[in-house]
C-alpha cells in the first residue's frame, strides 16, 4: 500500500510538473507572437517616451509569426508614418523602439530635425517642435540640435525610422534604412512612468 501511494504521489508530480511546463510554454509562445512589454531604455525618443517607462506592444500588428521565430503564419497591417515600432538595430542587434517617419515610396529631406516629406513640411502651423505623422501630432525634443541632416528617396519594403528627440537619437541616419520585414512589434501605450506610477498613454 506504502510503494502504491508513493506510485501515485509521484505520477501526480510529474502530472504537475507537466502543466507547469505547458503553462510556461504557453505564456512563452504568446510573448513571443501575441504581445508583450519593452522597458524604455534611453531618451531618444523623448517627450514621447521616457527613460524606465513601460510599454505594452503587439506582436500581431505586422503579421502573425511562428512562436520563436521570424516565420510568418498570416500577413497583418503594413507599417505606417507615425507608428512607434520595435525591431533590432541592424549594426549590433541592440533592441530599439523608434518612429517609422517615412516608407517606400516616400522622398525625405530632414534639415536641421524638421521632416518634409514628399515636398511638404511635416511640421504643424506655427508649431515647429510638433509634426503631425500618420494623422497624429508628435512632439519633439530639439534641444540638443537636430542631428544629421538627410536626403533620400525610401525604396520599396524598406522604412525611415527616428528618433522624436531627434539631435540624442542613433537611427536610421546610423545604420540605414530598415527592412519593413524586420519589424515585429508595434507599441500600443504606455503603462507605467516613473514618476506617475501606473498610467494608460496611447502612442
Amino acid at each position: 500500500m506504502m510503494n502504491r501511494n508513493r506510485v501515485d504521489t509521484h505520477r501526480g508530480l510529474v502530472r504537475e510538473a507537466g502543466v507547469v511546463a505547458f503553462m510556461l510554454v504557453a505564456i512563452l509562445a504568446g510573448r513571443s507572437s501575441l504581445a508583450d512589454h519593452y522597458v524604455v531604455p534611453s531618451g531618444s525618443m523623448e517627450y514621447t517616451l521616457f527613460p524606465g517607462d513601460r510599454m505594452i506592444v503587439d506582436k500581431r500588428a505586422y503579421g502573425l509569426r511562428l512562436p520563436f521565430t521570424r516565420v510568418e503564419l498570416v500577413s497583418g497591417d503594413a507599417v505606417r508614418r507615425g507608428d512607434v515600432v520595435i525591431f533590432d538595430s541592424p549594426t549590433d542587434g541592440t533592441r530599439l523602439v523608434k518612429r517609422v517617419v517615412a516608407v517606400g515610396g516616400d522622398r525625405v529631406s530632414l534639415e536641421d530635425g524638421q521632416l518634409t516629406i514628399n515636398g511638404s513640411p511635416a511640421a504643424a502651423p506655427g508649431a515647429p517642435a510638433v509634426e503631425i505623422l500618420g494623422g497624429k501630432p508628435v512632439r519633439l525634443r530639439l534641444d540638443h540640435g537636430g542631428g544629421p541632416d538627410l536626403d533620400i528617396v525610401v525604396p520599396d519594403g524598406q522604412l525611415l525610422a527616428l528618433g522624436d528627440h531627434r539631435g540624442n537619437s542613433r537611427d536610421s541616419r546610423y545604420f540605414g534604412l530598415v527592412p519593413e520585414s524586420e519589424i515585429y512589434a508595434r507599441a500600443i501605450a504606455v503603462y507605467y512612468r516613473r514618476d506617475e506610477g501606473v498610467v494608460w498613454r496611447r502612442l
